[in-house]
């Protein structure tokens, strides 16, 4: 009985200094020591709390026992490289990144089977240095990290065609930046980032698709498909309005082509801690609602369900609250 109050001790102090260890990781790589994402078992990061707090925190309820890598508090992730399976550390940012478009290329090889000088051209373009000389971007990584900055930053399409011609003026007389949003397009879409143009009815009625495709006027509201110019004339042929459609099935083919993806594809039947707690979709009611009514569907664990999760978004600065919405 002394022995096991002797581990029981032993084990405690190790946690505790495991606790210390991790709080001073923590300061010295935090810019506001009292908003720190607290990793117990409960808060599990996504809430953010003073040390005092976390050491608390920690002590009563735990660890959070998926969380190995420290990514929260400045600790670098693990990164795999798709292609040959093996682990690597420490790969600075433009180093991971620039490898990045060749694992999206070879993972829409199958796609390009009756099309091999098409894909050709597009593994050229994720080799090709965006200027002679030029380590750290290739042509189509370049487009990649822009795009990704125009989404995140919500830059219009003439921005970010003009900073195009910038850039292109920047740099050497022979680099191989496109010049336009549309050049750029051109190049995306040949990694299956395709797009379907749908129209609509001015006031979100109905979609001209399917029994509605060659209909000139809403049959719910009746207003025109076609914009109206100053004089109030059709202009037949220019819709008023245009849903973008991106079909989700393809990026989904290519998403799980790529191993390092797919993998992840069962981890919520795998690897899920199945504690009480909702630390997962998997936990909550909605997921166990769709296992009962679709067993079947259920049965196999490499399923897909898709979720929505809306927070803060107000359509247009037309309203005077915000939407939250949560789905799945």
């Amino acid at each position: 009985m002394d022995k096991e109050w002797m581990c029981k001790d032993r084990l405690s102090l190790e946690y505790e200094i495991g606790i210390e260890s991790f709080l001073q990781f923590a300061m010295s790589n935090s810019n506001d020591p009292n908003a720190i994402p607290c990793p117990c078992a409960r808060c599990g990061n996504l809430k953010k709390k003073n040390v005092q707090t976390i050491r608390a925190h920690l002590i009563y309820n735990g660890i959070d026992l998926t969380y190995h890598t420290w990514i929260w508090h400045g600790e670098r992730s693990m990164t795999v490289n798709s292609m040959n399976g093996t682990d690597g550390f420490g790969q600075d940012e433009d180093a991971s990144f620039a490898e990045e478009p060749i694992d999206m290329v070879h993972v829409v090889y199958d796609s390009y089977a009756e099309n091999p000088s098409q894909f050709n051209k597009l593994l050229e373009d994720a080799e090709k240095s965006l200027y002679p000389g030029c380590t750290k971007f290739t042509k189509l990584s370049a487009i990649v990290k822009l795009f990704n900055l125009k989404e995140k930053y919500g830059w219009s399409d003439n921005s970010f065609t003009d900073l195009l011609s910038l850039f292109r003026e920047m740099l050497s007389d022979d680099n191989e930046l496109p010049s336009s949003l549309y050049d750029a397009k051109k190049i995306l879409r040949a990694l299956g980032m395709e797009y379907v143009k749908i129209h609509a009815c001015p006031n979100d009625c109905i979609l001209y698709r399917k029994e509605y495709e060659d209909l000139a006027n809403c049959p719910t509201c009746g207003t025109s498909r076609w914009k109206l110019s100053n004089k109030s004339k059709v202009k037949e042929g220019v819709p008023a309005k245009v849903l973008w459609y991106f079909p989700p099935i393809p990026r989904f083919q290519i998403m799980f082509r790529d191993k390092t993806v797919s993998k992840e594809l069962t981890w919520h039947s795998d690897n899920r801690i199945r504690d009480g707690y909702l630390r997962h979709p998997a936990d909550a009611p909605s997921w166990k609602l769709v296992d009962c009514m679709w067993p079947d569907f259920a049965s196999e664990t490499r399923n897909l369900r898709l979720a929505i999760s809306i927070d803060g978004i107000n359509p247009h600065s037309l309203m005077s609250f915000r939407i939250v919405v949560g789905q799945f």
